[in-house]
């Protein structure tokens, strides 16, 4: 295949995605709901940190999950058993989750008005950062058993996301990781991050990202504009 249709390809492809992004978020603006694009590599500790989340939450608001994953429903069946509702993405050989999977999803979900939608992305720092899926909010994992040079490595994922999560930082006493220089990456990359560091395990940090997530969720509920008729 030469360069030039390669390149027509991949612009046909993002263009088609990003109409169905477009139609998902106008879904989500409409209903006031708050979708999160959830994005990392293999074992950040996503799925583990959004169970800890859904937990603290409760019943303060409605909630929903769209799992995205390239074989098994074991991370759906996982957040299931907090309580929130959860639907499974298989992408089979895909890379990552795209708009029209998304919408998708959302027909058979049907998350409440002024709910937070999780969208937990197939784990992977390349192909996800291409990909609108719609959502209010990029949040990308960085684990401290990852390296601090993660965000130079991969720079689209990072340079799109809006909040960084550095997780897992009960570790910190065991592992060699400098805390202080992955962040300096990240925002060398994104000046305009916001960076909050977590632990699922200890629960360090969660009521700083609780207070994120309610921040955030305020303004899409202020931001509403329902369809008219």
């Amino acid at each position: 295949m030469s360069q030039a249709r390669l390149i027509r390809l991949e612009a046909d492809i993002l263009g088609k995605n990003a109409r169905y992004a477009a139609a998902n978020r106008d879904r989500f603006t409409a209903q006031g709901i708050l979708a999160l694009n959830l994005v990392s590599s293999p074992g950040s500790g996503k799925t583990t940190l959004l169970c800890r989340t859904l937990e603290m939450i409760g019943a303060e608001f409605p909630v929903a999950v769209i799992e995205g994953d390239q074989q098994t429903s074991q991370d759906a069946d996982r957040i299931r058993a907090t309580g929130a509702p959860a639907i499974q993405i298989n992408t089979g050989k895909g890379c990552h989750l795209d708009g029209h999977m998304v919408g998708h999803a959302l027909d058979h979900l049907v998350p409440a008005e002024g709910s937070v939608l999780f969208i937990e992305n197939v784990g992977n720092l390349v192909c996800p950062a291409a990909f609108d899926l719609g959502e209010g909010a990029r949040v990308a994992i960085l684990s401290v058993t990852e390296g601090e040079d993660k965000p130079l490595k991969y720079p689209d994922m990072f340079a799109s996301a809006d909040l960084v999560l550095v997780n897992k930082i009960d570790l910190l006493p065991y592992l060699d990781f400098d805390v202080d220089a992955a962040i300096a990456n990240a925002r060398r990359v994104n000046p305009r991050l916001r960076v909050l560091k977590v632990s699922a395990r200890s629960g360090e940090g969660m009521t700083q990202w609780l207070d994120w997530l309610r921040a955030a969720r305020a303004m899409a509920l202020a931001a509403r504009v329902p369809v008219a008729g």
